[in-house]
């Protein structure tokens, strides 16, 4: 069977010939054309859109299996039409993402960003105005309690915080067993000193954190996204930032973080929506705030996450090949 990659480093393409040896793999980078007449699987990364347009460039293919847990950049519907199924990876990084979250959270409770900038560049070893806050005893609210949130509520618990829960399913067993409460979305943003956002990106989900929920939030509470861009309104964001509202916020993610990557489209082509592009200003306003610390959607990237993802990916493969299919995303 012929499967067409994207988007793999050169011990990741080393390790999928290894392990699938009896498939024809080829390997193409995002830069080239994303086409192929014969391959019969995709296996892409959140970088390579999957949508019409890209099946109607590999006419033959059968089967999508994204090395990623969210799937928002795959059109489900276009997959549907042609018969084509869609696997994702489901719990590769759980403890990975939520590790990741609460270094944004020490990061920002105790101003290490700043320490570390006032000995290295400003040469000066002084601890005045650097006063940071115990995360002991304070409310963790945790915005979807899947795998990812519950592995922060077990961290969080570890750290002697208090836990509110939010998810439209919640499961009265979990809470009682990890020792948190589930609330409603307004209480839990009215209550907790630091909100972490563990929920999928989609349309329901579409700026979650919007100007009327930062307007009930604790004042001076932490936001931490290490989830998707898109649950968080830029422009509300920046307005709570300014304000004092919102007291700080740990962002692994923007909204339309593409545009940010290659700003060069803009300049010579424009952009195709304008309000877009007063997010991605505003996206630019946050990098500024000394409040505000920014990573490049960084939560999953560990040896251990990376090697689990790869290795889902190839028994999502696997099991592909034999006609069982496993972690089917639902169309």
């Amino acid at each position: 069977m012929k499967i067409a990659f994207f988007e793999t480093e050169n011990w990741e393409a080393d390790y999928f010939k290894s392990k699938l040896s009896g498939q024809e793999l080829s390997f193409h980078k995002l830069s080239e054309k994303a086409e192929d007449s014969e391959a019969e699987v995709l296996c892409n990364f959140i970088g390579l859109p999957v949508n019409g347009q890209t099946l109607a460039s590999f006419p033959k293919v059968k089967y999508v299996t994204t090395r990623s847990t969210g799937y928002d950049h795959i059109d489900v519907k276009a997959c549907k039409e042609k018969n084509v199924l869609v696997s994702n990876v489901p719990t590769y990084g759980e403890n990975t993402v939520a590790e990741f979250a609460f270094t944004l959270m020490l990061a920002l409770s105790r101003k290490l960003y700043p320490s570390i900038k006032r000995v290295r560049e400003e040469g000066l070893f002084s601890y005045g105005g650097l006063t940071g806050f115990d995360l002991m005893s304070k409310t963790l609210g945790v915005v979807g309690s899947g795998h990812i949130g519950i592995y922060a509520i077990k961290i969080a618990k570890g750290f002697g915080m208090k836990v509110l829960a939010y998810d439209p399913f919640p499961r009265k067993e979990l809470a009682e067993q990890y020792g948190f409460e589930y609330a409603d979305l307004d209480t839990l943003l009215q209550n907790s000193d630091v909100v972490t956002l563990h929920v999928p990106y989609m349309p329901a989900t579409h700026h979650l954190i919007n100007e009327q929920r930062l307007e009930k939030i604790k004042k001076g509470a932490m936001l931490i996204n290490t989830a998707r861009g898109g649950l968080v309104d830029t422009e509300a964001l920046v307005k709570a930032l300014r304000s004092g509202q919102l007291g700080s916020a740990g962002l692994d993610v923007l909204e339309e973080e593409g545009f940010i990557k290659d700003e060069r489209d803009l300049l010579y082509s424009g952009h195709p929506n304008e309000s877009l592009l007063k997010t991605v200003l505003a996206d630019h306003e946050l990098m500024q705030m000394e409040n505000v610390i920014i990573t490049p959607h960084n939560a999953f990237n560990t040896k251990e996450a990376e090697l689990r993802i790869i290795d889902t990916t190839i028994a999502n493969i696997e099991a592909f090949v034999k006609g069982q299919p496993i972690n089917l995303v639902k169309i």
